[in-house]
């Protein structure tokens, strides 16, 4: 079997499993965002944090809520690195400097998971289990409940109430991710994932001497990292070690796993509107953009016009033998175009182009089908600037959902597109005109303004995933990075919640002969070119003068 076919069989695989899971588990999530009842462990998480889940909240509360829990996530989370190194189960590491402690927090709490410092050398099993694991855990289902939140806006009416926030987060871990990933944890585990607290062993090498690995929770931190789209390794190489990532196998059952919770939402959203055929609407888009944007780096990436690509196969240098081009280019691509981050190949080492997809993904906001929650609310954001634009076009007033797109609503959508490339292109214009932080770039030239505008791409957009050729671990970029990820997480959801509590308290206008279809094939057509005009437009100046440059200059 020639190693394109490996790749089309693996995609067309994967699409089958997503296939297969988006009805039951939308379905499912719509049944855990819509019951009436708590479960009794959710009664005592409620008791515990003094929480009243039944008070429905306007969207100033709710996000209150959202703010004052990541605000004591990131100081617990800070403050358990600072006093690792007096913990019991440290490995015998000393604690987090205070820049990198910072950067970690906001990481983690942002669901981006980037990462400047070396996993199997820095943290030991208490950070690793009760401060990132359980930010896995919480980030992710903050993003999903301010989805939710939002898409109560469009499905309520005359009322700015938009649930309640503990009941929405708390719903998400306990019914949705923690069983989620218990059941994915046993699949890694039985396909050769480690799971275990042991301490450092010295391991021989088979060209002679030794290197030192230790043990670690590893699979049930490998399978929320991919569930929650989180994508913070146990290991520096991250899906690329075989204690994470084992065999083809689970390399393939990662990219499902990042991938499924964001299709999904689409048909928990459908049903929670109360027409599927717009969840299937927003699926396409997601869906047409996730396929091309695959058979794009698939093309980069097996092109060989040398020698020696001829003989590997296509792009082999920074990738799997385990995995191969193929399967690295499915993973790039998702984990890109999700907010997850987790890597099993080196983007860095990608073709100058399929680096430049990589960082598109991002660009793109993390839409197709983006993060847990994150990548719905990125969607609607974009079907409503959809709507507008058709409206301009035949002079009509825009509507959505029986909603009307007025000054307010648009002002808020505008606000969200902009906030993220606003982050990542001026960051990234003080860290090229600064001389400190030029130091850090071990490559002159296009790819060295790359690794910088990966760097920050990645962490305003909430991804976590870099190129590998930038040292990031100095007081500049742990510090700026770290700025860059709370921003980029948090000032987007004030403009979502101030979107959903508007629409909310308007009243539905009927449906007309004027009314735009926006369950049409049209609307998925008009949805698809304007995320793409809209990314072209902010970012092509900066993709001119990185990675289009440099692959035109291969």
């Amino acid at each position: 079997m020639g190693p394109v076919l490996d790749g089309v069989l693996q995609l067309l695989a994967l699409t089958g499993a997503l296939a297969l899971a988006y009805i039951p588990l939308g379905n499912y999530m719509a049944k855990v965002y819509s019951a009436d009842r708590h479960w009794r462990v959710e009664k005592w998480i409620y008791k515990g944090i003094g929480a009243n889940p039944d008070a429905e909240m306007r969207w100033p509360a709710y996000l209150r809520g959202v703010l004052a829990f990541s605000a004591v996530s990131v100081l617990f989370l800070y403050l358990l690195q600072r006093v690792q190194g007096v913990l019991p189960g440290s490995l015998g590491f000393k604690s987090i400097d205070a820049d990198q402690a910072f950067n970690t927090a906001a990481s983690f709490v942002t669901n981006t998971n980037w990462q400047s410092y070396y996993g199997e050398q820095a943290m030991g099993h208490v950070v690793q289990t009760v401060g990132l694991a359980v930010q896995n855990f919480v980030s992710a289902a903050v993003g999903i409940a301010v989805a939710v939140a939002l898409v109560r806006g469009f499905a309520r009416s005359r009322t700015g109430e938009l649930g309640n926030f503990w009941s929405d987060m708390v719903r998400g871990v306990t019914r949705i991710l923690l069983p989620g990933a218990f059941v994915a944890a046993i699949v890694l585990v039985a396909c050769g994932a480690i799971q275990n607290f042991s301490g450092i062993h010295e391991v021989g090498q088979f060209m002679g001497g030794s290197q030192q690995w230790n043990g670690g929770a590893v699979a049930s931190q490998e399978a929320i990292k991919e569930f929650g789209t989180n994508g913070g390794g146990y290991f520096n190489a991250n899906s690329a070690h075989p204690f994470e990532n084992p065999t083809p196998f689970t390399n393939l059952f990662e990219i499902f796993l990042m991938l499924v919770i964001p299709f999904s939402l689409t048909r928990t959203f459908g049903v929670m509107v109360g027409s599927v055929k717009q969840g299937y609407a927003l699926l396409t888009t997601m869906a047409t953009i996730w396929v091309g944007f695959v058979a794009l780096m698939m093309w980069t990436e097996f092109a060989h016009h040398e020698g020696a690509l001829q003989i590997a196969g296509g792009a082999m240098e920074g990738k799997e033998v385990r995995f191969g081009v193929g399967s690295s280019s499915i993973f790039a691509v998702s984990t890109t175009l999700t907010s997850t981050g987790a890597v099993d190949s080196f983007h860095s080492s990608f073709t100058g182009l399929g680096g430049g997809i990589t960082m598109l993904g991002m660009q793109l906001g993390e839409i197709a089908p983006g993060g847990t929650g994150s990548g719905l609310y990125g969607m609607l954001i974009m079907a409503i600037i959809a709507v507008f634009i058709a409206g301009l076009m035949v002079g009509r007033t825009p509507e959505y959902l029986g909603k009307k797109i007025g000054t307010r609503e648009i002002k808020l959508a505008a606000c969200y597109i902009l906030i993220t490339p606003a982050l990542a292109l001026v960051f990234t214009a003080a860290a090229m005109a600064l001389p400190t932080p030029g130091n850090s770039m071990t490559n002159s030239g296009a790819h060295g303004f790359s690794e910088i505008l990966y760097a920050y791409t990645s962490g305003a957009n909430n991804n976590g995933s870099a190129f590998a050729g930038l040292n990031a671990d100095t007081q500049w970029f742990n510090t700026t990075i770290g700025i860059v990820m709370i921003l980029g997480r948090f000032l987007p959801m004030v403009f979502v919640l101030a979107l959903a509590g508007s629409l909310g308290e308007q009243k539905p206008i009927p449906v007309t002969a004027g009314t735009l279809r926006t369950e049409k094939p049209l609307f998925t057509g008009l949805l698809v070119g304007a995320i793409l005009i809209i990314t072209g437009l902010t970012y092509f100046p900066a993709l001119a003068l990185g990675p289009l440059a440099e692959g035109l200059a291969s």
